[in-house]
């Protein structure tokens, strides 16, 4: 991503968010260095969007504490999106089908440099302004491991053209022109197979090893991850430690997990590319339900 990035260790003491409806998540607890992978592993609808946002300071926490990067939450959420950014969330980070990918990166770059970066920034020479546009859009482009020559018309296709993994690449590129030192992003697994989701994995544990910190949701988290599992279990106390039994709780990253979610067909599951868009209607839903109960920051 043009140089290494400084990423922010991300701690958490017994968080939880609270809506109409009852505990999104509750009694999170743990720690992690700068430009870790962090894993927020669990069936939908267990708060695992919320989770994310909470930590990227997009989502008030209702219970607990959090720090990112010496920023506390809830106190500093505007310190912490100012360091952060997500990809891929459903109704927060959409991608527009008719646009192209060039008209995507090109917006993004002009809303980096009107909001993200310095008054100075803003006062440079035209061609100078282009030129780093050009090496931001290339460096996170490269960063994602999207190829646009791959793509069927180049820069010029549409989003509503690009293949599932090639729009994940696309958001993930979104996200990194801005240089973040914390990157959140959803449904990593959702609807790959196993090769692609392979793929999204090293390419994951890259931004990390470049120094970003990353947190990224998924149904079943790789080895060698900080992992959050979410799920239907009794919580901690309010404002205690995570524990084994909590709803989100760190695990082993070597830790044996079970698929929560449909990954692919089977011969168990005939019916799983239904069962799989539920999954994604469900995760949309998770994220606009989680926005409207805890309010978006």
């Amino acid at each position: 991503m043009g140089g290494t990035v400084a990423g922010v260790g991300v701690t958490a003491l017994g968080l939880g968010l609270e809506g109409p409806r009852g505990w999104a998540f509750r009694g999170v607890s743990f720690e992690a260095e700068p430009g870790s992978l962090i894993t927020i592993e669990g069936p939908s609808g267990t708060g695992r969007t919320c989770l994310l946002l909470a930590l990227t300071g997009r989502m008030k926490s209702t219970e607990g504490t959090a720090t990112v990067g010496g920023s506390a939450l809830p106190k500093r959420m505007a310190a912490v999106r100012r360091v952060s950014a997500v990809a891929h969330v459903p109704g927060v980070t959409d991608l527009e089908p008719a646009l192209t990918v060039a008209e995507h990166l090109h917006e993004r770059a002009l809303l980096q440099r009107r909001f993200g970066d310095s008054l100075r920034g803003l006062l440079r020479p035209r061609a100078e302004r282009k030129s780093d546009e050009r090496l931001r859009i290339d460096a996170a482009l490269t960063a994602a491991g999207l190829d646009l020559a791959s793509l069927p018309k180049g820069s010029r296709t549409a989003v509503r053209d690009l293949e599932r993994q090639e729009a994940l690449r696309l958001s993930l590129a979104l996200a990194l022109i801005g240089r973040p030192r914390l990157l959140g992003v959803d449904d990593t697994d959702l609807k790959l197979s196993d090769a692609e989701r392979a793929e999204i994995w090293a390419l994951l544990k890259s931004v990390a090893e470049s120094g970003t910190t990353v947190v990224a949701v998924c149904s079943e988290a790789p080895a060698g991850t900080v992992v959050l599992s979410t799920g239907p279990t009794e919580p901690a106390e309010p404002g205690g430690p995570a524990s084994p039994t909590s709803p989100t709780s760190p695990t082993s990253p070597t830790s044996p997990t079970e698929p929560t979610e449909p990954t692919g067909a089977t011969d168990e599951a005939p019916a799983s590319r239904d069962a799989q868009e539920d999954v994604q209607e469900s995760d949309g839903k998770e994220a606009a339900d989680a926005l409207a109960e805890a309010g978006r920051a």
